[in-house]
């Protein structure tokens, strides 16, 4: 189970990676589409809706009584419907800002190194009783990093739709 979660964080985050890569410092802010958020933006929603999981998990526990992984095809079959339009929680919504590519790779870093830390040092089976998701209710460890890893893979596919229009302005 550990060894298994820690290869699709490395493997998401170098995907991710070499998304934000492929764009230049000033396709990374332009607005692709109307109601569409810059390649920056997405990033950014990413960054702080992938932010705080050492502080979660060093939080209140409880030992599951559930299979710890139950939650995550849920999550999957929610999050890659890509025919649901989502609305972001108001709390991780971007700033409409001028994003600095290198800004941005250092902060993915940091989280990428947070959550291969917390799946090293964790029991990822325990529940996490601080924080939940609407819908879905309290996930384990295991399954809050796999959400993580989850929302980052939508919007790759988001981030891909961008630069297949911003390469062609």
């Amino acid at each position: 189970m550990k060894t298994e979660l820690q290869k699709n964080i490395v493997n998401t985050f170098k995907e991710l990676n070499e998304s934000l890569s492929s764009f230049s410092e000033s396709e990374l802010n332009i607005i692709p589409f109307e109601g569409s958020w810059t390649a920056g933006q997405v990033v950014r929603h990413l960054i702080m809706g992938c932010s705080g999981f050492p502080k979660l998990c060093a939080g209140k526990t409880e030992k599951t009584t559930r299979k710890p992984d139950e939650k995550v095809k849920d999550v999957e079959a929610l999050f890659f419907n890509y025919d649901i339009k989502m609305e972001s929680p108001k709390f991780i919504i971007p700033p409409n800002i001028e994003y600095n590519k290198n800004s941005l790779i250092l902060s993915l870093s940091k989280i990428e190194n947070e959550l291969l830390d917390v799946s090293e040092n964790y029991d990822l089976t325990l529940t996490c009783l601080d924080s939940e998701i609407p819908g879905f209710g309290k996930f384990t460890i295991y399954e809050w990093i796999s959400f993580a890893l989850i929302h980052i893979k939508r919007h790759l596919s988001q981030l891909h739709a961008i630069s297949k229009t911003v390469t062609e302005q």
